[in-house]
């Protein structure tokens, strides 16, 4: 396993402890990322913390700050921050187990997984998630990660556990503040009965493999074009006009379009749509 562990310990339920490592469960690293160049030295720009009355500081000199009013801050230095860290026990203790459904999914939030050491402790591992297995319940748990005090949740993957850190109660926003002005609209019962027949037309299978950032597709292309001596264009299609007038007609035409689109392969298809017109990315000068 290339990557390393985001922390180590030991998982406890009673009396049957086991050594643990958690890695984190998702990736940035295909994100395309960007760093300022002065264009006219191609030099990367360093960013250099500066006083406005002194100029230029030393980053190791800098304390934080509170800001209590406008322009006042309580100041706190590594000391302050040492006397209210948390040391971590290096123990997920499992405090309980619930459905997965008494966890509002607003509260769910970075996914680790959680692999036994290798050793005698996978035996003990392996006790832990067959359990939790059976009785087909969600851990609840804590631990000190990055000096912060999470709660997790953990729940059966295959031969290993996940673990999420949930989000504090304070840390979600209550929805009542935003849905409870949206406009009480009784929906016209046909409408409601063709969107729903659309909506079975278009069931499928969940696959993370279709959803795409296109924007980022597109910089990589343009990234390659420049990196080839190209012209540094790309073409991006325009989305579809979705200002609809009329409701029910566009209810129907969909429904049909669906109804057509589920037809067996040699059902004649109805001619393309004229593809939208497409709008060329500005042209950026190429670095020297």
């Amino acid at each position: 396993m290339a990557a390393r562990p985001t922390w180590q310990g030991h998982l406890k339920l009673s009396l049957v402890t086991c050594p643990v490592a958690l890695f984190t469960a998702t990736t940035s690293t295909n994100d395309v990322r960007f760093h300022l160049i002065n264009p006219e030295t191609n030099n990367r720009i360093r960013m250099v913390p500066t006083d406005p009355d002194t100029g230029p500081v030393e980053r190791s000199d800098l304390v934080r700050g509170y800001e209590v009013s406008k322009d006042e801050y309580v100041l706190f230095d590594d000391a302050d921050f040492d006397k209210v860290k948390l040391e971590s026990t290096k123990t997920i203790s499992i405090d309980k187990f619930v459905d997965e459904s008494e966890i509002d999914r607003l509260f769910w939030d970075d996914p680790f997984f959680v692999v036994p050491e290798k050793g005698a402790g996978v035996e003990a591992f392996a006790v832990i998630r067959d359990a939790m297995k059976k009785q087909g319940k969600v851990a609840l748990g804590c631990l000190v990660l990055r000096g912060k005090e999470r709660q997790l949740a953990l729940e059966v993957r295959g031969k290993g556990l996940v673990a999420y850190t949930l989000r504090a109660h304070d840390e979600v926003r209550d929805a009542a503040d935003y849905f409870d002005d949206i406009p009480t609209v009784k929906a016209d019962a046909d409408m409601v009965e063709i969107a729903a027949r659309i909506i079975g037309q278009k069931e499928a299978d969940f696959d993370a493999s279709d959803f795409k950032d296109r924007y980022d597709d597109a910089l990589r292309d343009m990234i390659k074009a420049k990196t080839k001596g190209g012209k540094g264009t790309v073409d991006v299609a325009e989305p579809d006009d979705t200002n609809v007038i009329d409701l029910m007609a566009a209810l129907k035409n969909s429904l049909k379009g669906s109804a057509t689109g589920s037809k067996s392969a040699g059902t004649k298809k109805p001619a393309a749509k004229k593809a939208p017109a497409k709008k060329s990315a500005a042209r950026k000068k190429t670095a020297a």
